[in-house]
């Protein structure tokens, strides 16, 4: 054990997804801010994605830079799940955990600053043994929500499985959650159900359920959320998470230079895009953006253009990766002068928080939503994946803050002329209760993070915690 007076040395792993590891960086930040020294895990092809946090933090924060494991089933050089094929996703969470031994023989040659206590992100789950093995308690970091973390926890604890001649309609139960949510087979996680439909090689399918199951073991979660938005999911431990505590610490990432900004370089300039933003009326404007990894197949981009054009509202598309856009169409939004199209990465933290936007069109990804909600901004919710739904259920029927847009799903087409309604009806007045909900949130999570505030003192107590050991 480090003597008493030692600054306590704390070994962070991040999964190499962009969603995942940066806001782990924004915890990594909070910590070393509050004396903590902090080593990273990282591999040579996401090094860079460290920089900022090394270059603010340089005394306390190091690297850990380990050749990034091969997979004969993996294409060569993937280290990050950016622009990542989904089929490619089970496998390279059960490749990333080979990473163990040369972990432990890292912490191992360290006498003179042994590491007092891990903190993983939840698809790392094989570092709960490994933990074990250096001899120090092990933290889950859940870039999602509680509630988000807590549904695929309960499915490979119990099992769930769709009972034969079922569609995809089959409604799935949690009834250990508070509010006992449903929700449709088509709408569980895509690795869930490779899993448990057997859709995957047994080895790997085996890695995905233990990696969850590892995390009921661990000391407790560390939750990027706080109990505005999530209060009912946090008021007693839950059962789904093996009934640990959950420090609720978020929203983590700055108010300047958050995730939104960090995802690569921008295709248009945070200055140009707020000077075209300028020309509208407050709250006005609909940003229609669906993260780093969701691209819409031409039917659902055709039928998102033509609910564009008939609901006459103002816009900003961002599309990106492959997407596409319908012929024609930006040059007529061009002309009309009513909308942009942004074709890459876009500063949407800015965007956000322009005055003349007031929807934000979203896939329901963590992050997009934790700024969205700090910017008090509502959201129109087109799930498409992972813990979207969950999400999307979240916004619209807890925290009131969402409207649906779309019944979503990877290459599920809305009706054009629904949808239009959708965006008139966020607009107008029937819009107007969640955009107040929104501000009232936005003011919650500001206070939070504040000192004194929930997530202030949460996180205080988790760094006292890591203190003691």
């Amino acid at each position: 054990m480090a003597p008493p007076t030692a600054t306590p040395h704390v070994l962070l792993v991040p999964f190499p997804a962009q969603g995942h590891a940066l806001p782990l960086y924004d915890l990594a930040a909070l910590l070393a801010a509050r004396g903590l020294r902090l080593t990273v895990v990282t591999t040579p092809g996401n090094a860079a994605q460290l920089a900022p946090l090394l270059a603010a933090h340089p005394d306390s924060v190091r690297p850990l830079v380990l050749p990034f494991p091969s997979h004969p089933s993996l294409p060569a050089g993937l280290e990050n799940t950016m622009n990542c094929p989904p089929v490619y996703i089970p496998v390279f969470i059960h490749a990333l955990a080979a990473l163990h031994r040369p972990i432990l023989a890292w912490a191992r040659s360290q006498p003179a600053h042994p590491v007092v206590a891990v903190v993983s992100d939840f698809f790392c789950g094989w570092t709960q043994p490994l933990a074990a093995e250096i001899g120090v308690p092990r933290v889950v970091f859940t870039p999602s929500g509680v509630l988000g973390t807590a549904v695929p926890h309960s499915l490979f604890r119990r099992l769930v499985k769709r009972p034969v001649g079922c569609d995809d309609g089959f409604p799935v139960a949690f009834p250990a959650i508070p509010g006992e949510p449903a929700f449709e087979w088509r709408e569980i996680s895509m690795l869930y159900k490779a899993y448990i439909e057997g859709l995957v090689e047994e080895q790997v399918g085996e890695s995905l359920k233990q990696n969850c199951l590892w995390n009921l073991e661990g000391w407790g979660f560390v939750s990027n959320t706080f109990p505005a938005l999530e209060g009912r999911y946090l008021d007693a431990p839950l059962e789904d998470l093996g009934f640990k505590r959950v420090w609720a610490v978020g929203p983590v990432a700055p108010d300047t230079d958050a995730a939104g900004e960090r995802g690569g370089e921008a295709a248009v300039a945070a200055g140009d895009l707020s000077a075209w933003l300028d020309a509208f009326p407050e709250g006005s404007v609909v940003y229609v953006c669906f993260g780093s990894q969701a691209v819409l197949t031409p039917a659902m981009a055709a039928a998102l253009a033509e609910a564009l054009e008939r609901s006459a509202v103002p816009f900003v598309w961002v599309v990106s990766g492959d997407g596409v856009v319908p012929e024609g169409f930006e040059a007529r939004a061009a002309a009309a002068a009513r909308g942009m199209v942004v074709r890459g990465w876009a500063p949407q933290v800015a965007a956000l928080r322009h005055a003349a936007v007031g929807w934000f069109m979203t896939h329901c990804g963590w992050n997009s939503v934790l700024e969205a909600v700090a910017a008090g901004v509502p959201m129109l919710a087109w799930p498409m994946a992972a813990d979207q739904f969950v999400n999307a259920r979240l916004l619209v029927e807890d925290a009131g803050v969402a409207l649906r847009a779309c019944a979503g799903g990877a290459g599920v087409a809305p009706d054009a002329g629904e949808l239009a309604a959708v965006l008139a009806d966020a607009v107008g007045e029937k819009g107007s209760g969640a955009r107040a909900r929104a501000k009232e949130l936005a003011a919650d999570a500001a206070i939070a993070v504040r000192s004194g505030g929930s997530s202030y003192e949460d996180l205080e107590r988790f760094v006292q915690e890591i203190q003691k050991l």
